[in-house]
Parts: structure tokens; C-alpha cells; sequence
């Protein structure tokens, strides 16, 4: 269930934005393992968008899922592929504090076998997208 390389964790408050990597199938299609996102820290929650939040059990991970709704004691978070698990069903509602950032951009790096022009090409027009709160808005624009 592990979501978020441990080196991507927002270091310090100089910044409102920082880098992640995606780790794990749990929010497929929207975000895929290797994914790099860029995280808004301390930005306003609302429902739909994807979140950056710490494990209530694990702090020391960093997971991403999306916030459903606001509940009493938090928000509970969901991830989109929904036979992956490793979300609010499993913890139940994830305390507002632990909720670290909004993520506003992903950045999918190409991979090796990309090496045609016309792949590069491609790869070139859809390896940056924004995160929208609307699970089929990100579906629609997610690379190939």
C-alpha cells in the first residue's frame, strides 16, 4: 500500500509547493506508479480534489488519495482504484491535520521504450497534466 517516495516529503515552509513520486496502483487511472507530482502544502481541501496526507498509522508514510467528503474528525479519502485498498474503508477518517497538501500537477517521465520520434512526440504533449477535482476530467487526460 505504500503511495509516496519518503524523500518527497514537503521539507520546511518556505515553499507552498513541492515535488512527490507516486508509488503503488492505488489511484490508477488518474495517477500511476512513477508518477511525479507537484503538491500545493497547506492549500484549502475540498471534496474531489487528490491529497497528500500521513498514514494515521504510520505517520512517517506519506500516502495519495482523493478527499470524498468532510466528516466528523477529518475527511475520508479514497483511492480511485477501488481494488486496491489502502484507504479510508481500511482506517476510517483521516484527522484534518495529517492532511499535508493538495496535489496540482503530475508529470509522467517517459520510458525507455519510447524511443521513436512520433513516440516522443506524443509523450512530449501528454506528460504534464493538471489533477482535477473531477475523477473524469483527470481520465480523460491521462497519457497513454
Amino acid at each position: 500500500m505504500p503511495e509516496l517516495s519518503q524523500e518527497t516529503e514537503h521539507r520546511g515552509a518556505l515553499l507552498p509547493f513541492g515535488p512527490a513520486e507516486v508509488t503503488g496502483p492505488s489511484m490508477v487511472p488518474t495517477l500511476h506508479h512513477a508518477d511525479r507530482l507537484l503538491v500545493q502544502y497547506g492549500a484549502r481541501i475540498r471534496p474531489g480534489d487528490v491529497v497528500v496526507l500521513r498514514h494515521p498509522f504510520q505517520q512517517d508514510l506519506l500516502v495519495v488519495k482523493r478527499a470524498v467528503e468532510r466528516r466528523e474528525g477529518g475527511w475520508w479519502v479514497l483511492g480511485d482504484n477501488t481494488y486496491a485498498g489502502g484507504d479510508s474503508t481500511d482506517y476510517g477518517v483521516v484527522p484534518v491535520e495529517l492532511v499535508l497538501g493538495k496535489v496540482r500537477l503530475r508529470y509522467r517521465p517517459r520510458r525507455p521504450d519510447q524511443r521513436s520520434p512520433f513516440a516522443v512526440a506524443r509523450w512530449a504533449l501528454s506528460c504534464a497534466r493538471p489533477v482535477f477535482s473531477d475523477r473524469s476530467a483527470s481520465r480523460r487526460l491521462r497519457a497513454r
